[in-house]
């Protein structure tokens, strides 16, 4: 008795000892075999129908050779054997330029400046696909094309900079313009490739004599900025005490000024008033005036005054200030009335 699976059968010995059918058997065997690879094709087409899209993908579904981008994540449905599904990924990734994994530089890093100067200079770029389907099929390989882009734009911006400015202050105006480049022609080439940001990663000269020597030009111009810093420092200082020393000289001035003419107007009225007495009493005026400048040229000189009759003298020492009219005055005003 011989069984197969399920669909088996005794099969009793022929009359005569003859041997079971083999034939029927096969046939029962082979219907079971294609029963179960049909099961086993219909399991793997339902699960092709279904797709799943990660935040960070994006897919192109291609019916009959026509493209469509699918963007929501989540699980999709395709038709099978119909509608192919490709997964792009659309998160920021890096691309070097001028150095390879185990940074060192490559040939893209050497390029020469405006003044013709050698120098190795390596960038690190950052894109995302930003159209799934142009990034498919509008080239074939959209990530060397930006390589080639990065690489143009470049060499000719550096081409334009001289090496002090490449290795120095001119960092940042040369990494907009690159950036600035690289973006104009990925919009005119239409890729389906953005750029986020480029960066210089490293600049220095090709030899190490070189090097040394611009270590010692930027050592000169630190240098120099330190010497300019501590003048400025110096300036700022002096200026304003210098303005203090000017403003109390010309406040001096000013006082001195009005004291000489406050000291000339007293004069002056002093001067106006003596004209006023000599006009009346121009000898008594005269004499006094004599008196007084007497007084301060000689203070210690004798004066004798006579008498009108000759007789009555008068020996003063010192010489008295003349506040009140003298004997001798008031004969000489009773003589001129």
């Amino acid at each position: 008795m011989l069984k197969f699976g399920k669909n088996y059968r005794e099969v009793e010995p022929q009359p005569g000892g003859s041997q079971p059918d083999w034939k029927q058997l096969g046939k029962r065997t082979k219907r079971t075999v294609l029963a179960v690879l049909l099961v086993v094709i219909v399991l793997v087409l339902a699960n092709s129908c279904w797709y799943t899209i990660q935040e960070e993908q994006q897919a192109v579904v291609c019916t009959f050779g026509k493209p469509n981008a699918v963007t929501e994540p989540g699980l999709h449905f395709k038709i099978p054997l119909v509608q192919t599904v490709t997964k792009v990924n659309t998160t920021i990734q890096g691309l070097t330029v001028g150095y390879d994994e185990s940074e060192t530089y490559t040939d893209e890093a050497m390029m020469i400046t405006s003044d013709y100067n050698f120098i190795q200079v390596d960038f690190y770029a950052e894109y995302r696909i930003s159209d799934p389907v142009k990034a498919l099929y509008a080239s074939q390989d959209p990530v060397v094309i930006l390589d080639n882009i990065a690489q143009n734009c470049i060499r000719t911006t550096i081409g334009s900079y001289t090496v002090d400015s490449v290795l120095t202050t001119g960092k940042n105006e040369i990494q907009a313009n690159i950036k600035q480049m690289i973006m104009d022609k990925l919009e005119l080439y239409d890729i389906g490739v953005q750029l986020v940001n480029i960066t210089i990663q490293d600049a220095e000269p090709p030899t190490a004599e070189v090097v040394t020597a611009f270590k010692a030009v930027e050592t000169a111009k630190q240098g120099k900025e330190t010497a300019l810093n501590n003048a400025n420092k110096y300036r700022n200082e002096q200026i304003p005490q210098a303005r203090a020393q000017a403003d109390k000289i010309l406040q001096d001035a000013q006082a001195e000024k009005e004291s000489r003419i406050n000291e000339a107007e007293g004069q002056a009225a002093r001067f106006n008033s003596m004209y006023e007495e000599y006009i009346k009493y121009p000898t008594i005026t005269k004499q006094r005036m004599f008196y007084e400048t007497m007084e301060e040229v000689m203070p210690n000189m004798k004066i004798i005054i006579q008498g009108a009759d000759g007789t009555q003298i008068q020996q003063i020492l010192p010489l008295e200030p003349f506040n009140t009219v003298t004997s001798i005055e008031k004969e000489e005003t009773q003589d001129e009335n």
